[in-house]
């Protein structure tokens, strides 16, 4: 008997020590309520700074926001996410739509969120980047897919560069909305390499078919982390994400699907963005992504 407890207690914390416990994966993250977007004067505060970047694949210098968390030290390591905007937007969108920096200081001081830096880039890699004159044009919509290598070669660098950012595939996130959600599946599933988390808001009809994001579901699992879709019942849009979600269940790769009443707009991508920071960049437990189907539908919608 002895024996055997001199066994077990190493195990123990051992377990205990790296955090292999079942009851430490991610549990059910509930869509946000009346108040989540609403700045709190008694809580502790994350920064926005605006950074240029050189960007080789442009020819040009580009900006881009950086939040960083509260507390944040040069002395610690961070995860990063890079969150993109959508066709009419830019670095600016979620800033000025969105409250992120709002969002996230309300859960970190709710102690719900892994500390991480979070990108606000401008997806539109051209020199001309500003969010003017017909935004559909066709030089504009193909720069959102130029902005790919603009992510990977320059940005990412830059960021690993000049912040303490945790360099590995597990600690980086790309999620964005409507075009930027589009973009967050075809860059991310497209480049398993990179990212281990991705979450699409409302994807556009930029979103690469099924087929082609997902050409080998045996590879995908083993690779991705946490894929989250979410979208609005009524937006025009939702079968874009309808197909997909349609292709991963037949796949059998495991996903958060997630379909809340309401169209296209900030009041879905704003609890895309508080429900999806809760759940990355911790342990995953993927039985539990079965639950969120419809759940949207039978919660009460937050305010704006």
């Amino acid at each position: 008997m002895k024996n055997k407890i001199k066994l077990v207690f190493p195990l123990f914390f051992a377990l205990l020590m790296t955090g292999n416990f079942e009851t430490n994966a991610q549990g059910i993250v509930k869509p946000a309520t009346a108040g989540f977007d609403v700045a709190q004067q008694n809580i502790k505060h994350g920064s926005i700074d605006t950074i240029t970047y050189a960007s080789a694949t442009v020819g040009t210098n580009r900006k881009a926001l950086v939040y960083t968390p509260p507390g944040y030290s040069k002395s610690k390591k961070y995860p990063v996410l890079y969150l993109l905007h959508g066709i009419g937007g830019d670095e600016k969108e979620w800033l000025n739509g969105g409250k992120p920096q709002v969002i996230l200081d309300n859960l970190y001081a709710q102690g719900k969120l892994v500390p991480m830096i979070v990108v606000m880039p401008n997806g539109r890699a051209m020199k001309d980047d500003r969010a003017t004159g017909n935004v559909m044009a066709p030089d504009k919509v193909a720069a959102f897919a130029t902005f790919e290598q603009d992510l990977l070669n320059d940005l990412i660098p830059f960021i690993e560069k000049n912040y303490p950012a945790i360099t590995k595939r597990e600690s980086r996130a790309v999620a964005g909305l409507s075009m930027g959600g589009g973009q967050a599946l075809n860059f991310g599933l497209g480049n398993l390499d990179k990212f281990a988390w991705v979450g699409s808001f409302s994807p556009a009809p930029n979103t690469r078919k099924p087929e082609e994001l997902v050409p080998d579901a045996e590879k995908t699992k083993k690779q991705l982390k946490l894929l989250f879709i979410s979208c609005g019942a009524s937006d025009g849009l939702l079968s874009f994400s309808q197909r997909t979600h349609n292709y991963l269940e037949e796949k059998k790769v495991p996903h958060i699907y997630f379909i809340e009443p309401g169209g296209h707009d900030f009041k879905i991508w704003k609890n895309g963005l508080y429900m999806f920071s809760q759940l990355i960049f911790k342990p995953v437990d993927t039985s539990t992504f079965a639950k969120y189907t419809g759940m949207g539908m039978n919660a009460a919608p937050a305010e704006n």
